[in-house]
């Protein structure tokens, strides 16, 4: 087993009466790049900062490298932490702000300045050195702080939301960033994201969290193809969710009588399962060639380029999705109000465990 960057062991977070991190256990490998994701107020940002320190843990262990730093302040425990609004100081230069913690440890001017070099030419910036924050654009912005957390080699980086004040383009490319100074550091970075593709991109370890608790902690291509629970499927895949109970072996019925045929392991007959069908898995049935099949009526549709968006309402009134690509929509179009069929095949049917 990989050695453990960051380690919680039954860690929670308090505030008067309510719970934000409800006895969280979490074993993040050394070296690796994690996001931690979910909805406002799911308890991944009291997370990241019990970690970084700047929030003490209520009850429970933190180990980082193998050492409890649970009661140590921030300064002791080798992290480094990323802030949403960057904070850079305005009144002075990127290479003095990258140089700033340097200097509160009592690092000389010139071999701090000169370590500050280094850092910018390893974020892409070496020529904005002499420049002040408000000459930068956000991107820019970023990489000076990000450059500024990196200087004091930390053992783990703490990234609180990074990416959210930058457009869609610079996103992307400050994704790919990321990702090239982690890989090549080879330090832990731990990040809270909100933003699922974000979370799919950057990481090795995805952790979903929902009302202070960890849903599941997996590959992004784990959590994604096989989720825990209806929420994990929702937030992170958009799966659609159909809820039923065990009429046969490989079959769920649904309330309106649908049969649906299932490759997975099923729980014993008259059982009430939910299953997820990934939006993507899904097709409009021009032909019979899918034997699982789901009434329902057209309540969006939503061209994105490369694939066109379907959203469906079911005759029990469950909402539905399907991601079409472009090709096969304008092959066979539909319009708002159609009814029409849903179809997927059984290899397609992930049985939820929760």
């Amino acid at each position: 087993m990989a050695e453990a960057g960051v380690e919680l062991i039954a860690v929670s977070k308090r505030y008067g009466n309510v719970t934000a991190v409800d006895s969280i256990d979490l074993r993040i490998p050394s070296g690796s790049y994690c996001c931690l994701i979910g909805p406002s107020g799911c308890g991944k940002t009291s997370t990241l900062r019990m970690i970084a320190g700047h929030e003490a843990a209520s009850s429970g262990d933190i180990l980082i490298a193998g050492r409890n730093v649970t009661d140590l302040p921030p300064v002791q425990r080798g992290t480094a932490m990323m802030f949403q609004s960057y904070a850079l100081f305005p009144h002075l230069t990127c290479l003095d702000n990258v140089a700033f913690s340097l200097r509160m440890r009592g690092v000389g001017k010139e071999e701090r300045r000169a370590k500050a070099r280094e850092m910018l030419e390893r974020v892409h910036l070496p020529e904005m050195a002499e420049r002040r924050p408000a000459q930068l654009s956000g991107g820019q912005q970023q990489r000076v702080a990000l450059a500024r957390a990196l200087i004091t080699n930390p053992s783990v980086l703490l990234l609180d939301e990074p990416l959210s004040a930058l457009d869609p383009f610079l996103r992307g490319k400050m994704r790919e960033e990321l990702k090239r100074l982690q890989r090549e550091l080879g330090i832990t970075f731990v990040h809270v994201t909100h933003a699922q593709d974000e979370a799919m991109a950057l990481a090795d370890l995805v952790v979903v969290m929902e009302r202070g608790l960890i849903l599941q902690s997996d590959s992004p291509r784990n959590v994604f193809d096989a989720p825990n629970t209806p929420f994990v499927a929702r937030f992170m895949g958009g799966h659609n969710i159909l809820e039923g109970k065990v009429s046969a072996p490989g079959t769920v019925a649904l309330a309106d009588g649908s049969a649906i045929k299932v490759n997975g392991a099923l729980p014993g007959a008259a059982s009430v399962v939910r299953i997820a069908v990934r939006s993507d898995r899904m097709r409009l049935m021009p032909s019979d060639d899918l034997p699982n099949r789901l009434a329902a009526q057209v309540t969006a549709v939503e061209y994105n380029g490369p694939f066109v968006r379907v959203a469906l309402q079911d005759t029990a009134g469950s909402d539905h999705s399907l991601l079409l690509s472009e090709t096969d929509f304008y092959a066979h179009p539909v319009a708002l109000g159609d009814h029409v069929v849903a179809g997927f095949q059984p290899d397609d049917v992930h049985v939820l465990a929760n």
